[in-house]
């Protein structure tokens, strides 16, 4: 291997593009480690190639959705977690039993999102998401007077939020009806919780 020392390289009068690599060249190396290789302001980076380990891989991702029978629970409790039994999607396996883990060395700030279907004679009704013991995202619909019920009713919930390696994030609802008891519905379009990793 031959060595090149030169302070700058530029082409020659009259061309203005410079090619690095021809027919032999498949690796172009740029500095060793713990160089620094510095893009001055002004310049353009036209990429028509494939670009790898740039930006966030968005990593861990999942979904998960109800299905199955209808979710009950006493009027004035909670339900705690919410069941959801079904996975879209879960790139490192860190969704079990209703609760998301977040794996070791994945740490950083977090988006969630759950929707929830009541159903029922509701009055109040809490959507919460629950990050280890602590309650850091809440939604709640009020009745507008002792006498207005609503029979069906969808809350949504989502934020950012900055979790460490092992932290866990769940879904919990609350409910007051003028039954016993209120549902969520099963259905996978109507209940869901989904989040993803935005930065380390």
């Amino acid at each position: 291997m031959s060595k090149i020392q030169v302070d700058t390289i530029d082409t020659r009068s009259g061309t203005a593009t410079m090619q690095i690599g021809s027919t032999n060249t498949s690796t172009i190396n740029l500095g060793v480690s713990g160089d620094t290789v510095n893009i001055p302001s002004g310049v353009t980076i036209a990429n028509a190639g494939t670009a790898t380990g740039f930006g966030e891989s968005n990593t861990p991702y999942f979904k998960a959705y109800t299905s199955g029978s209808t979710q009950q629970a006493n009027s004035g409790a909670y339900l705690d977690p919410v069941a959801f039994a079904t996975e879209y999607t879960d790139s490192d396996g860190a969704f079990s039993s209703n609760v998301f883990t977040v794996p070791s060395g994945k740490g950083g700030k977090y988006f969630f999102h759950t929707q929830i279907q009541f159903i029922q004679n509701m009055y109040d009704c809490y959507l919460l998401m629950v990050k280890n013991s602590t309650n850091v995202l809440v939604q709640r619909q009020k009745r507008q007077s002792d006498s207005s019920l609503w029979y069906s009713r969808a809350l949504s919930l989502s934020g950012i939020i900055d979790m460490a390696a092992g932290d866990t994030m769940k879904v919990k609802v609350y409910a007051e009806t003028s039954d016993s008891q209120y549902n969520i519905e099963a259905s996978e379009t109507q209940n869901y919780f989904e989040g993803f990793r935005i930065a380390t």
